[in-house]
């Protein structure tokens, strides 16, 4: 008899389980895809709870109208258009219409104009939106290399909202409580651009913003090749990749061989696709974001002071190519595919509290 108990007890406890599984249990809410070699690992899962909500989130709007390209030019029509002058006044006008709806849907054109005086510049939101629209166009026609012919609008980032949801700037809260931990460097703190998890904070200041280098993998087992970083940069390195996975709802295996990390002959084409997105964030921020920074008030700025910044997920919003890869461009070749004038605009009549009027010739005047 004793000889059978453990078979008894071993079947009781599989009925039990059965039963268990079969009163409630249900399959795992995640869907995977085999995008390499059985046995390697290479594997995409989707979490099939959040697919419904990121579909409905990734829907792009149709453009308000067709519009003529032929007739008067924007410029001859308008005072004080630096940037879209080339445009038809129509073509001008679907654009205006386009970008009140994508970004200020309920404020509607005042959120960047004087209503008394469309020309003036002393609202500053028009002085980033003229800023935002050379950044548009620099990204469709200088970096096809991340963004190829899909490219992008305003409503990419915005989705109908001012400032958009994924936006990153320097924290440095909590501030370290004194003694040993006076300088904790990012350290154990909650990374929350990095997927809420316990990694250094503010690396994104690192390699979306700086030049810093992203690799940290060595050849050899003990510190004699080429590669010196020690487990600080690895840690940091791996926040940025945390970053990027949760942007795009993607894991390790979307860029990476499982095999061969650092192998890009044996990498996916969307890691070198996601390298030019590095280079062309930290493009965008150095040169367009950073540059705003007098303009913007200290509301629209960070805890540090510095402006909202450009990640991975401010495009991507949490899917691998955003608006699941539809392109809105093709209702605004004219405006956004092409680069007007590159240099910085000439808002040196902004002053705040004041009325500009510019005459025909562009020179200020100011009014009370």
């Amino acid at each position: 008899m004793k000889l059978w108990l453990p078979f008894a007890a071993s079947a009781g406890a599989l009925l039990a389980v059965a039963s268990f599984v079969g009163a409630g249990w249900d399959a795992p809410p995640v869907a995977s895809e085999q995008i390499g070699f059985r046995g390697t690992g290479m594997v995409h899962h989707r979490d099939v709870e959040t697919e419904a909500a990121l579909k409905a989130a990734n829907v792009a709007p149709p453009a308000p109208w067709e519009a003529d390209p032929s007739g008067d030019k924007a410029s001859a029509l308008y005072q004080n258009v630096q940037v879209l002058g080339h445009l038809s006044g129509d073509q001008f006008n679907q654009l205006m219409a386009s970008i009140t709806e994508w970004v200020a849907p309920e404020a509607g054109c005042n959120y960047c104009h004087n209503p008394e005086n469309l020309a003036s510049d002393e609202v500053y939101q028009k002085v980033v939106a003229r800023r935002m629209i050379q950044m548009t166009q620099t990204i469709n026609v200088d970096w096809k290399a991340h963004v190829a012919q899909t490219g992008v609008t305003c409503y990419t980032c915005h989705r109908g909202k001012a400032v958009p949801a994924e936006v990153w700037s320097i924290d440095l809260e909590p501030k370290p409580a004194g003694n040993m931990t006076q300088n904790r460097d990012g350290q154990n703190v909650v990374a929350k651009y990095a997927g809420n998890s316990s990694l250094p904070q503010n690396v994104l200041v690192n390699y979306l913003l700086d030049n810093k280098s992203i690799r940290v993998h060595s050849t050899t087992a003990l510190p004699t090749g080429k590669n010196l970083t020690g487990t600080k940069e690895t840690e940091a390195t791996w926040s940025l990749m945390v970053h990027m996975s949760e942007s795009l709802g993607v894991n390790c295996m979307a860029c990476h061989n499982s095999r061969a990390f650092n192998d890009w002959d044996q990498s996916p084409p969307q890691r070198v696709t996601a390298w030019h997105g590095i280079q062309m964030a930290r493009h965008l921020n150095a040169d367009y974001m950073q540059g705003l920074t007098p303009i913007f008030p200290a509301n629209r700025k960070g805890p540090e002071g510095d402006v909202l910044k450009i990640g991975c997920a401010t495009c991507h919003n949490g899917v691998q190519k955003p608006l699941y890869g539809v392109s809105m461009l093709k209702d605004y070749v004219d405006a956004l595919v092409v680069k007007g004038p590159t240099g910085i605009p000439n808002y040196s009549t902004y002053i705040p509290g004041k009325t500009q009027v510019l005459d025909s010739a562009a020179a200020p005047v100011t009014q009370p």
